[in-house]
């Protein structure tokens, strides 16, 4: 049974100043910010804001409906749960939590590579019906481990990763010298000590770990051995070839997230691919590229009749889903919404996000008259 409408938070920005009050300032940072000077970041959420949409206040119509097909299933809302990285360090539990929020939603979630809950554990969680990204890793015989993991655990979609062929320069957490656990220095005690909620959290929950990957990967490194350890595990240029080899591999569905160019998006069609996910990390990698709703446009007019084009990054809101939908994507992912939530509420945190953004979506296509969400590119400003 969903829990109470938390009416003190209405919005996600409003999560996201909650989440920022009560985890230490090097954790929200981790979670908050982009890459270099923050442009991709920002352009983001800007360029979807100026997507208008028309509303036809004269037609005749009937009830709404998110109700959305995707890969054989019907979804409760055209929105899932993105994969985010160290997820039980932003918030102890928390990416458990999501994803019973997104069974109980009937929404997609997720799980990424590099969080802190393993496949086994969201397999039992949400029965299988999970989505796994893919770092995919130099070594065969560790990618051919975690496939046969996914697929013992039930997970019906894989997500190949292309958009980190390096790890990302982020100044933040360079300077907050931000590790896994987290470094012990004067300036992250005082910011734990600060924050009493997330650390009796995490006392009573334990530290976090990269569950997935312990099994390949030596403990307790900082951020300069975290980031030496996937660049030696997982980096190396996704190629049209890998893509061949691991649709061959893999029997279910397989999506290609971050796809930011037509060029891409030929290449995961041509290869059999069941749908990409156009993103450009949340504004994590690339400061100089461009936000994901430009990309968004040439991207659907080349490959979008012939592939299931999605679309992350940047999404902050119902309007913002509606905006996405009309401009070609089928279907949205978000991120970061979801963790502000988690490090607001606790475990009832993704439950609170699912319904504001799903009551926003409804009020919205509700006031454009639009009843199916395959219908609101009818309702696009050109």
């Amino acid at each position: 049974m969903a829990a109470p409408f938390d009416h003190r938070y209405p919005c996600v920005d409003d999560l996201r100043t909650a989440a920022r009050a009560r985890i230490p300032g090097f954790v929200f940072d981790f979670l908050d910010g982009g890459c270099h000077d923050n442009v991709n970041l920002a352009s983001n959420s800007a360029d979807l804001r100026d997507v208008k949409l028309h509303p036809f206040y004269l037609a005749d119509h009937g009830p709404v409906s998110l109700e959305t097909e995707l890969f054989g299933r019907s979804w409760g809302a055209p929105l899932g749960i993105c994969p985010v990285g160290l997820q039980g360090l932003i918030w102890p539990g928390s990416c458990e939590a999501l994803a019973r929020a997104a069974t109980a939603r009937r929404l997609p979630f997720i799980l990424s590579t590099c969080t802190t809950a393993s496949l086994e554990t969201i397999g039992r969680i949400t029965a299988g019906a999970f989505w796994f990204q893919l770092y995919n890793p130099v070594d065969p015989a560790v990618r051919e481990d975690l496939l046969a993991r996914a697929e013992r655990a039930g997970c019906e979609v894989l997500v190949v990763l292309a958009d980190v062929p390096t790890f990302g320069y982020r100044p933040h957490d360079i300077r907050n010298q931000f590790a896994v656990p987290p470094r012990l220095t004067p300036r992250t005690i005082l910011q734990m000590i600060l924050r009493p909620a997330w650390g009796m959290t995490m006392l009573r929950r334990g530290k976090p770990t990269l569950a997935t990957l312990t099994p390949y990967m030596p403990a307790n490194m900082d951020l300069r051995q975290l980031a030496d350890f996937m660049d030696r595990t997982f980096t190396g240029r996704l190629t049209g070839d890998d893509l061949a080899r691991l649709r061959d591999r893999w029997k279910g569905k397989m999506v290609l997230k971050g796809v930011a160019t037509v060029e891409d998006a030929e290449i995961a069609v041509a290869r059999g691919l069941d749908g990409i996910i156009v993103s450009n990390h949340g504004g994590r990698q690339l400061d100089a590229g461009q936000s994901s709703i430009r990309a968004l446009g040439p991207i659907v007019e080349a490959v979008g009749r012939r592939t299931t084009v999605m679309l992350d990054s940047g999404i902050r809101s119902g309007p913002d889903i509606a905006r996405a939908l009309a401009s070609g994507a089928k279907f949205t992912f978000l991120g970061r919404a979801f963790m502000y939530a988690a490090a607001a509420l606790g475990d009832r945190g993704g439950d609170h996000a699912a319904e504001i953004l799903t009551r926003q979506l409804l009020q919205v296509m509700e006031q454009i008259g639009c009843e199916r969400v395959a219908d609101l590119p009818r309702h696009l400003v050109r």
